[in-house]
């Protein structure tokens, strides 16, 4: 904390204040900046886990992958643990963070209990729910830096069983999917057994799975799978209707192959996999791989070489009420025809049951309502228009007619009034003025929009 604070008074008034960190698993373009950022180097690890009270405090740049090295050992996980490995616990909670447990418990600031925040004042303040901070506390969740950087969160642990069994149903009919993702979010159950995990893929128009996991003690004799080797775990969705992994294993199904995106690479061709060295079968690794090829063009000039139009790129997670999600599916079928999407439940959390759900005015979605957050990761080939991002501009009207919102860490193409409007951008100003009165800062906007 100590060279945190050195190094924010390093930086010359009127100089934006940013993280000086190497790794992101953000997608949006920053324009660069010659001045030296705040020094988060030593705010990696966790501080505690109570295993009685079932919480932990954890620094704000601890990754999952440390935490979850941690709460393992206690038989105990976050409530919701992001699919890829290097993503933080104060980036999940500042610029939201999902996965299977989600349709029961939320999003990752839903199980903080309190945290400090050092603000674009230079100051550390501890937010509550219910303390003189409880304006940021509420606020902070979307906020993505703009009012300031969590250095230690208090969250809330759940137990984990040992192994995980897997379910992978099949359906044809996107309107009965979604009656079953609603059904089972009620009820978080499906044919008499018990659902702890929720999430699924569509692979073409009339072929979608929903994965519904359950937390099952060890048996010797069942083996578990294993999906960091040869075996792809998204091919498995399709390929088999039953499965067992470890608990650990679960939790990091996807990072292995960055979903599916490690195809782009090769890696789904079993030659080409077995060159790749296990220890760089990671997202980090791949995300380094693309920040290279934006940096250098290459796959620009290929395109350009073999004459093919240019190319959009499309990076984003929405989220639609459930029973809008066949008609957003069918739509983006026919206007961007990406594949594979995930599929992920959620529902904003109700700790004391049904009624007892708080909103988050900075990604205000309405409690009682069960949504389902859709992931397509790519880009489609689209012409000379590729950098005014319509098919971008495409998705982001067409959720917003459904009554959904898109996460933030893509980029964004809003207008200003529009922004506002669905991310609360008076209270954002509001807050802002109180913990950065200098405005040190970006706005939200202009990380979001413009690039700032």
């Amino acid at each position: 904390m100590a060279r945190l604070v050195e190094s924010y008074a390093r930086i010359p008034e009127g100089s934006p204040v940013r993280l000086a960190k190497r790794t992101s698993n953000l997608f949006r373009p920053r324009a660069a900046s010659g001045v030296p950022g705040l020094d988060v180097s030593g705010l990696g690890g966790v501080v505690s886990v109570d295993p009685l009270a079932r919480t932990a405090d954890v620094q704000g740049m601890c990754t999952y992958e440390a935490l979850v090295d941690v709460t393992l050992q206690h038989g105990l996980m976050p409530l919701v643990v992001p699919q890829l490995r290097t993503i933080t616990l104060g980036g999940a909670v500042t610029g939201l963070g999902i996965e299977s447990t989600s349709f029961r418990n939320g999003l990752p600031h839903e199980s903080v209990l309190e945290m400090d925040v050092f603000t674009g004042a230079g100051e550390v303040v501890t937010a509550r729910p219910d303390n003189e901070h409880a304006d940021l506390f509420a606020t902070f969740p979307n906020s993505y830096g703009s009012l300031g950087y969590a250095t230690r969160l208090r969250i809330e642990l759940e137990p984990i069983a040992p192994v995980v069994a897997l379910r992978h149903v099949r359906f044809d009919d996107l309107g009965l999917l979604a009656k079953t993702v609603a059904e089972i979010t009620e009820t978080r159950t499906w044919e008499g057994e018990q659902v702890d995990g929720l999430d699924g893929v569509v692979f073409a128009p009339g072929e979608a799975y929903l994965t519904l996991a359950r937390w099952a003690e060890a048996d010797p004799g069942i083996r578990t799978s294993d999906y960091t080797g040869q075996q792809i775990y998204f091919q498995s969705v399709r390929q088999r209707e039953t499965d067992v992994l470890s608990g650990y294993d679960y939790l990091w199904r996807w990072d292995t192959d960055w979903f599916w995106c490690s195809g782009a690479f090769g890696l789904h061709d079993p030659r080409v996999r077995r060159l790749w060295p296990r220890r760089w079968r990671r997202s980090d690794v791949y995300y380094r791989l693309v920040g290279l090829d934006a940096r250098f063009g290459i796959m620009r000039r290929l395109d350009a070489r073999a004459g093919r139009p240019e190319r959009e790129r499309v990076v984003q997670d929405i989220e639609v009420p459930v029973e809008r999600l066949p008609e957003f599916l069918a739509w983006f079928d026919e206007r961007v025809g990406m594949r594979p999407v995930w599929l992920c439940p959620l529902r904003l959390r109700e700790p004391d049951g049904p009624g007892s759900a708080r909103t988050w005015p900075s990604y205000p979605l309405r409690a009682g309502t069960t949504y389902v957050n859709v992931g397509f990761w790519g880009t489609v080939h689209v012409g000379p228009d590729a950098s005014r991002g319509p098919t971008n501009r495409a998705v982001e009207e067409k959720v917003h007619q459904l009554g959904g919102h898109k996460s933030l860490y893509s980029e964004a193409f809003y207008d200003r009034e529009t922004f506002d409007q669905l991310y609360d951008g008076h209270n954002l100003a509001r807050v802002k003025q109180r913990y950065d009165p200098g405005s040190r800062l970006s706005t939200l906007y202009d990380k979001a929009v413009t690039s700032r």
